[in-house]
């Protein structure tokens, strides 16, 4: 065997184990892409989403003129979801591949939505306040 063989035979592997890869970082269950988790405790509250392989819920309703922080949660995420950006806010960081990244978002007021969006602009979300 010469050596491009070998060098086309190692891409091929290598390609294949990254389609593999890619098609195991998103979500881990479908009730992630439709379920709004949005949860008033102690007079704050919590909106849930879930990073990997985009966000999701995508879109979420939540209630304006309440002080606010956003949950997202990774699951073993190793796509580009796992670099959020939300300008209105200022925030930009790169979360953690597994863990709950507490983001707090002031006192939202309606009509004014607050987008996520991933790294390289791909995937993103929205909560419209009511």
């Amino acid at each position: 065997m010469n050596k491009s063989s070998l060098i086309v035979i190692i891409l091929c592997v290598a390609f294949g184990i990254a389609i593999i890869f890619s098609l195991n970082s998103g979500p881990r269950n479908d009730t992630n892409k439709t379920e709004q988790k949005v949860e008033i405790k102690n007079g704050v509250q919590y909106i849930t989403i879930n990073a990997g392989g985009g966000y999701y819920p995508r879109e979420t309703i939540a209630k304006s003129g309440i002080s606010t922080k956003l949950i997202v949660k990774t699951n073993g995420t190793y796509d580009c979801s796992s670099a959020l950006a939300i300008h209105s806010i200022g925030f930009q960081k790169i979360l953690p591949q597994t863990g709950e990244t507490e983001i707090d978002v002031g006192i939202p007021k309606a009509g004014e939505p607050l987008q996520g969006v991933c790294g390289m602009g791909m995937y993103s979300f929205l909560v419209d306040f009511k």
